[in-house]
């Protein structure tokens, strides 16, 4: 269990499946996430190497959505990743910035990484806009990174944030 100030991250697992179809599945998470089903399994029950977690509330114990990170351990290379999706109803309130703040400090302190990614779509500035706020940084545009749920290749954008630049809650 990772905690947050108003939120906590708990491992998600195959109980979560119905409530992470219905997060993944709203049409504001779906325009970035793509296919819900494509995604419930990784949601879930991940593939080696990435964690997903429950983002609930900590009052009242409700699922709000899923926080997930994976980690590279080649040592010349380590560092960590994180993506999330927050279902819309609990969207603009603070509480995905607190799940990444809380993931962020335990994959830097106790998980020893320096650095953590996260590659938004670059039409989300929304997204963008917190994680500067977090004080994560752009490093580029990934030209045609990701296939949106019609099928056409859009931008993402590349930001990181490096150990001591984490501002937030």
């Amino acid at each position: 269990m990772i905690e947050g100030r108003r939120v906590r991250l708990r491992a998600a697992g195959e109980g979560d499946r119905e409530r992470m179809r219905e997060i993944l599945a709203a049409p504001e998470v779906a325009r970035w996430w793509g296919d819900p089903d494509g995604n419930l399994d990784d949601a879930v029950a991940p593939e080696e190497g990435t964690d997903s977690y429950a983002i609930e509330l900590r009052d009242g114990g409700e699922t709000i959505g899923v926080i997930q990170s994976w980690e590279e351990n080649e040592p010349d290379f380590r560092h960590a990743g994180i993506d999330l999706a927050l279902h819309p109803d609990h969207q603009g309130r603070g509480y995905g910035p607190e799940a990444i703040a809380a993931l962020a400090r335990h994959l830097f302190e106790a998980r020893g990484h320096h650095r953590i990614t996260i590659d938004p779509a670059a039409a989300n500035g929304n997204a963008i806009r917190a994680y500067e706020r977090l004080g994560f940084k752009p490093v580029g545009v990934l030209r045609s990174y990701w296939r949106d749920p019609d099928g056409v290749w859009r931008d993402g954008l590349l930001m990181d944030l490096l150990a001591g630049e984490l501002i937030g809650p």
